[in-house]
């Protein structure tokens, strides 16, 4: 049987904090559980199109400011998420930027390996423990099939800093969203209330390609009727791993058709370098060095 939204089952009472829900596969998620009665936070870096998002969705919906190129912003988020919220069921980092020209974030960070992993790595370790006392609690992290296209942890210049190849790149962060789900789900196992769950949309019809070198960009836009979806298909992986009751920590969602490109969502598989637990634990290491957020009830549970 295919999962389409009919399946998300109602959602009142519980908290959902949407990453990027102004637009695209962000906003599809946040009116779908708004709609089935989750309290839905709109976490996003322009508040004016966040509040035009917000007056779009029928339901609970409150906007918060989150620049997740600035860990100062996403401090900020998280305190304002603390204060106004005891408690939230589901963070679903969505947002992300691709293949963007070489740019840093405000942190000195490439900016695709800073937004996309760094800044929802530190939003997450900062809101975890309002999580973790809430039994059926999801971390949902939107990967993408470009962790398989030169994608690997370049350790030795995480930044970019000696050469930039803006495919590479965003290959790199998007492995890197698996990795950390992976690593998440690990560490959370010994508490038995929270999950890490990663998805991706296939290939959506949104604004995310905006970046693609114009040379790539024309054939897509030809082919795009045979090989794209709309955003509100784009979503269904998301919305699967966040709400369907048979989903486990540590799965991966992900269109059901041709190179899992559109579709329906099902369980896939990720590329094997996203199960190296040795690259995902250095990984998790050097992801708490640079932006500073620990996990530390999370670590106390895997050192018991």
């Amino acid at each position: 049987m295919n999962w389409t939204e009919q399946q998300i089952p109602r959602q009142d009472g519980r908290v959902a904090v949407v990453t990027g829900a102004n637009t695209g596969l962000g906003f599809e998620t946040a009116r779908r559980l708004a709609e089935r009665g989750a309290s839905v936070v709109l976490a996003v870096r322009d508040t004016e199109k966040g509040r035009l998002a917000a007056a779009r969705i029928n339901g609970d919906v409150s906007v918060r400011e989150l620049d997740l190129a600035s860990l100062e912003s996403v401090r900020a988020a998280a305190a304002g998420l603390r204060a106004t919220h005891p408690r939230i069921d589901l963070l679903i980092n969505n947002a992300g930027v691709m293949y963007t020209p070489r740019r840093t974030t405000r942190d000195g960070f490439e900016l695709q390996f800073g937004t996309n992993h760094l800044g929802h790595f530190a939003l997450t370790g900062l809101l975890l423990d309002l999580l973790l006392p809430v039994p059926g609690s999801r971390v949902v992290t939107v990967s993408s099939n470009g962790h398989r296209i030169r994608a690997a942890i370049h350790f030795d210049d995480l930044q970019w800093e000696r050469s930039y190849g803006r495919v590479a790149a965003y290959g790199q962060s998007k492995l890197a969203n698996l990795m950390f789900t992976y690593e998440l789900q690990r560490r959370l196992a010994a508490h038995g209330t929270t999950v890490a769950v990663a998805a991706h949309p296939g290939i959506s019809n949104t604004e995310l390609p905006r970046n693609v070198p114009a040379v790539v960009r024309r054939p897509l836009t030809w082919l795009a009727p045979a090989i794209t979806q709309p955003a509100t298909a784009g979503a269904l992986p998301t919305l699967r791993a966040a709400t369907d009751p048979s989903v486990l920590g540590g799965q991966y969602y992900g269109p059901d058709g041709l190179a899992e490109s559109r579709g329906y969502p099902k369980l896939v598989a990720s590329s094997p370098d996203s199960y190296d637990v040795s690259v995902q634990q250095r990984l998790w290491a050097v992801s708490e060095d640079l932006t500073g957020v620990r996990f530390p009830l999370v670590r106390a549970a895997v050192a018991a």
